[in-house]
């Protein structure tokens, strides 16, 4: 209920904001663009203090992927002996290293 009610006070804080400097702008008596723009600048200041204001601060940030631990299988390795036959016709016998 409590949340509800600051919302609710934020919103009436920036309404009336908004329908105090929307009559000024429009008329543009005299204030320019710069005043226009120092105009739109307050009102997002307040509209952003007001949203900012609605949650109590709190933010829970983005999501972060995190990925799986590894799963750690143990490799059944050995040496073997092959041997192979040149183009020489020479027989060579190296030793190869293999996981299963």
């Amino acid at each position: 209920m409590r949340g509800s009610v600051k919302a609710a006070g934020a919103a009436a804080l920036v309404a009336l904001t908004l329908c105090g400097t929307m009559p000024v702008a429009q008329a543009g008596g005299g204030i320019g663009v710069g005043g226009a723009v120092a105009l739109g600048a307050i009102g997002g200041l307040a509209v952003g203090g007001a949203i900012a204001s609605a949650n109590n601060g709190y933010y829970p940030g983005r999501p972060v992927y995190r990925a799986p631990p590894p799963v750690y299988v143990e490799e059944v390795c050995h040496v073997e002996r092959r041997g192979y036959i040149d183009p020489y016709g020479v027989e060579h016998i190296r030793r190869v290293r293999v996981c299963e």
